[in-house]
This record gives C-alpha cells, structure tokens and sequence, in this order.
C-alpha cells in the first residue's frame, strides 16, 4: 500500500512538473505575439538570424516561435503528444543555449563565469531541461497516464 500511495505521489508531481513547464511556455508564448511585449524579442530575433542565416524575417521568426512556444505548453499542459512535446522542448532548449556562444557579447560580462540578465535568462534552462529529462524518464517507466 505505502508503494501506491508513493507511486501516486510521484506521478501527481511529475504531472505538477510538466504543467508549469507547460504554462511558462504558453506565457512567454504569448508575449511573442505582441510586439515590444517580450523582454526576450530582440534575443530571439537575433538568435533566429544567426541559426537561420537571416532566412526568416526577424517579425516572421518571432511570429513563429510565437506559435511553437505557445503550442507545445498547449501541449504540455494538456498531457497532449507529451513525447513529442519533449522533444520539440529539448530541441527549443538547445536553441536558446546558443546565444551562449554565438552572441556571447550579450550573455557574458566576463566569460566564462560572469553572466549578463540576459545569460542568466539563458542559464537557468538547465532546470527546465533537468525536469524534461525526468518527466521522460516517467514516460518510460509508465508513471504516468499519457
């Protein structure tokens, strides 16, 4: 009985877990809707130019990330694809490390140690991607429901 109740315990907070994940991807989703909104914009436009070769349109990247930041917590809220979910996640994670390196002017005072707000911003995904990793891990040992 005390496993169940564990057990029951576990899958409530791995489902606690991939619903905020979910809410601030629909939250930082929809700020990209809005022009001059996101405190990120400009970090994300410049980041998309330089992964994409300036192929999109800074207003169309943004409109774009708009929509997948805010799909995939859709996604992740609603239990919905939530493995592809992940993956869409990890990969949008791996993105948003890049500034790191390719725009390190703004995410570094003193690289490598001293972060800017802006690399913290970028730095601290690591819990996200930390949590990501468990809630697969739950995936696969049938944790949870979906």
């Amino acid at each position: 009985m005390h496993t169940t109740t564990s057990s029951r315990a576990v899958r409530r907070w791995i489902t606690i877990l991939r619903v905020s994940i979910g809410i601030i991807y629909v939250w930082f989703g929809i700020l990209k809707f809005f022009p001059g909104v996101s405190p990120a914009e400009d970090l994300a436009k410049d980041t998309i130019q330089l992964l994409t070769f300036n192929f999109i349109q800074p207003n169309l990247a943004l409109l774009l990330l708009a929509l997948w930041e805010t799909g995939v917590g859709i996604m992740m809220i609603g239990g919905i694809y939530t493995k592809l979910a992940l993956r869409i996640v990890l990969v949008h994670m791996f993105c948003t490390f890049t500034p790191l390196l390719l725009l390190s002017d703004l995410s570094f005072t003193s690289a490598p140690i001293a972060l800017t707000l802006i690399g913290q911003y970028i730095i601290k995904n690591i819990v996200i991607v930390s949590a990501l990793f468990l809630i697969n891990a739950s995936l696969k040992q049938n944790l949870l429901h979906r």
